[in-house]
């Protein structure tokens, strides 16, 4: 921890709250994805499409607060989409 300052060691704490803040959006959304995948593995279609509408709304939280790239959560949506819409067998 930075000892020069009172402004960077506030930055420095200010870091760290703001790091815990972002890896537990990060590894709920990861979780979310998991949930999505194993429930697609299972055929379960049901499951599935309810456990990825709650994945891409936590996505797009979690581009909206800058946790995540824009591209990357697009990417991650379209990859758990095309595996919901096979479980379906309307794969476009």
């Amino acid at each position: 921890m930075p000892q020069s300052h009172k402004s960077t060691i506030r930055h420095a704490r200010q870091a760290e709250r703001r790091h815990e803040r972002n890896r537990a959006t990060v590894n709920m959304v990861k979780t979310l994805i998991k949930k999505v995948q194993s429930a697609a593995s299972e055929k379960n279609a049901d499951e599935a499409r309810a456990s990825f509408r709650e994945a891409t709304s936590a996505i797009g939280k979690a581009v909206s607060k800058g946790i995540l790239h824009r591209n990357t959560a697009s990417r991650r949506i379209s990859r758990l989409a095309i595996r919901v819409n096979a479980l379906s067998g309307s794969g476009s």
